[in-house]
């Protein structure tokens, strides 16, 4: 694939693409597609919770200034001031202007589908029920910067082992809010909103996989996700979905808003691999936010040791 640099503001014919391929193919035809192409491999019985979750977490003293690399945390300031938020605005930097007055409190999060206990939490309740821990994780996106952030948050397994799925679970999938009165971007019809994505059961469990309600030890702003989202480091931030209001166990792999939207763009793995390039820009490289130059990418974010075991057998150039 070519190697061109890769943008930092989603270019516009990406809006484009959506319309086009929706008219020439129907929505269904496009769920149908991705689906197809995403389940090549059984990776677990309906319902199996796992319990091989990959090698011990990466975890930096508490309060560290560098992640387990030794890479410089990404200042406070740039963390909450250079976001992707296209419920916003696909401005970057402009993000936290419009999110500056967003309310996060009162906030419920619906927890459902195929489980035996679904429940319906207030953030209140979440942070007195899950004590949060510091994380300190390397954060990659599509688009070819990175940054180290310290976040606060507890494992996804926790919350998914209160509900207890049943034996049908396959998958997790995430909503975010809904509200285009209050998210501007949301007014953009291009999109299918509200955000969805979803993770496999086994990802979902994974240790590395949590639910942050903060970083740098404050609560997270509305820019950065308020007040809960999901953090996987091992996938491209997009996959972290911000400002949850919903999550259901369901049987059948979900379609999240990228892969509607340019389904020939993102697959539903989108685990940080520098060998599989973007189609319209290279992987290999990122630029850290705060340094100049570019580095090399690592496969699964650096996170190779901790993740390899559960795509085992699987092709990930054709699960992407």
């Amino acid at each position: 694939m070519t190697r061109n640099t890769a943008p930092e503001i989603t270019p516009e014919k990406l809006y484009t693409s959506r319309r086009e391929f929706i008219r020439a193919l129907g929505v269904a035809g496009v769920s149908a597609a991705v689906l197809a192409a995403c389940q090549e491999k059984p990776f677990l019985q309906g319902g199996e919770i796992p319990t091989d979750t990959g090698a011990a977490v990466p975890s930096p003293q508490a309060g560290s200034t560098t992640d387990e690399f030794g890479d410089t945390l990404t200042s406070y300031d740039d963390v909450i001031r250079y976001n992707n938020y296209y419920e916003f605005t696909t401005d970057k930097e402009g993000v936290a202007r419009l999110a500056k007055n967003f309310q996060t409190s009162p906030w419920e999060v619906q927890i459902g589908g195929l489980v035996e206990k679904p429940s319906t939490l207030s953030i209140d309740e979440i942070r007195r029920r899950y004590p949060t821990e510091e994380r300190i994780y390397r954060m990659r996106c599509v688009e070819g910067w990175s940054m180290v952030i310290p976040w606060q948050g507890f494992p996804l397994a926790a919350l998914l082992e209160d509900v207890q799925p049943t034996s049908d679970a396959k998958y997790v999938r995430f909503e975010s809010i809904f509200d285009p009165k209050e998210l501007p971007g949301q007014k953009n019809k291009y999109f299918p909103w509200p955000y969805v994505e979803g993770l496999r059961l086994d990802e979902a469990y994974h240790d590395l996989t949590i639910l942050a309600t903060g970083l740098y030890g404050k609560d997270l702003l509305p820019q950065n996700g308020a007040p809960v989202r999901l953090v996987v480091p091992w996938k491209y931030g997009f996959k972290s979905i911000k400002s949850i209001t919903k999550i259901d166990l369901v049987s059948e792999m979900p379609v999240s808003l990228w892969m509607e939207s340019a389904p020939n763009e993102y697959g539903f793995y989108a685990n940080v691999n520098p060998e599989v390039d973007h189609p319209r820009w290279s992987q290999a490289t990122e630029r850290r936010i705060g340094e100049l130059s570019r580095r090399a990418s690592l496969m699964f974010n650096g996170y190779e040791q901790e993740v390899t075991n559960i795509y085992e057998g699987m092709d990930l150039t054709k699960n992407f």
